[in-house]
């Protein structure tokens, strides 16, 4: 790939989990970011142990040659008033540009499956016609409002809500404006619900703004549909892992976004337990094959 267009960065859901605190409550954020930078990355995402303050967390980053490429917003289109939603989003949207991003991350979170006990493979929800044109009408709000900012939305699929599948991820890009709203690839999530990875790819390349590095353990994702797990109940028992660790071959996806001219972040995201999946382990490890496969 030409380095000179691609940023990489990790995700720092390695280290400490926002959806699950137990998972790495004793890595530090500080930690955290000086293993990001050990490991040869020059960038991040935001996690919850991150501070608040534009100036301090500018200044841990800085240090460490690291930067802000991009931050998970939950939205709730389907279910909030959308003056709260644009509200919100304008709020964290003022708040990456202050720290120099130019990419935030939605996902739609109503009736998202993901943070529950629910079994990810059955108990997803369903959009209706009527649903979906709500979706995608306060989607290109959002990417308006991002616009604004400098920043531009992007929409990450994601296991348990109600973009997840390759077909639902095509009417939502057909839904929406080409110039207010991009997609989020992530490689993890579609191999997760049996995906073609490249085939998705090769069909958006020209919409990606943002990408998510993520590979999965397919004898843990069988074991998830086996077993009736939740999304987090195979989290903890080591569905995601890096790229190089797991089933997916980054080959292909490395060469067509480079064919296609990509120029922007690709963040490695594995959400593991610490505890089992040392954080600085695997993010020199994913460093190493990305620098192999790549060769940035």
């Amino acid at each position: 790939m030409n380095k000179d267009n691609i940023k990489l960065g990790i995700a720092p859901i390695a280290w400490t989990n926002d959806d699950m605190p137990d998972l790495g409550a004793e890595n530090t954020f500080r930690q955290c970011v000086s293993e990001m930078a050990l490991a040869g990355f020059s960038g991040c995402e935001v996690g919850n142990k991150y501070p608040k303050d534009v100036k301090e967390l500018k200044k841990q980053l800085d240090m460490r040659g690291l930067s802000i490429a991009n931050q998970w917003f939950s939205s709730f289109i389907l279910t909030q008033p959308m003056e709260k939603v644009e509200r919100d989003f304008a709020a964290q949207c003022e708040f990456l540009r202050a720290m120099g991003a130019k990419i935030i991350g939605a996902s739609e979170q109503s009736y998202s499956i993901q943070g529950t006990d629910i079994p990810v493979f059955e108990g997803k929800y369903v959009m209706n016609a009527k649903e979906w044109e709500k979706l995608a009408a306060g989607l290109n709000k959002l990417g308006k409002i991002a616009q604004s900012y400098g920043i531009s939305l992007t929409y990450h699929h994601h296991m348990g809500t109600v973009v997840q599948t390759a077909e639902e991820t095509d009417r939502l890009m057909e839904m929406t404006d080409p110039e207010l709203f991009s997609l989020l690839y992530d490689t993890g999530h579609l191999a997760y619900c049996g995906e073609d990875v490249t085939e998705v790819l090769r069909k958006h390349v020209g919409r990606v703004k943002h990408v998510h590095l993520k590979d999965i353990r397919p004898e843990v994702v069988n074991k998830v549909r086996a077993e009736r797990l939740s999304f987090l109940q195979g989290v903890r028992a080591g569905t995601f892992t890096v790229p190089g660790d797991g089933a997916i071959d980054f080959a292909p996806v490395f060469d067509i976004l480079d064919r296609a001219g990509y120029k922007g972040w690709m963040i490695v995201e594995a959400e593991q337990d610490p505890a089992a999946a040392d954080p600085l382990e695997y993010a020199l490890k994913a460093r190493k094959y990305i620098a192999e496969k790549a060769g940035i």
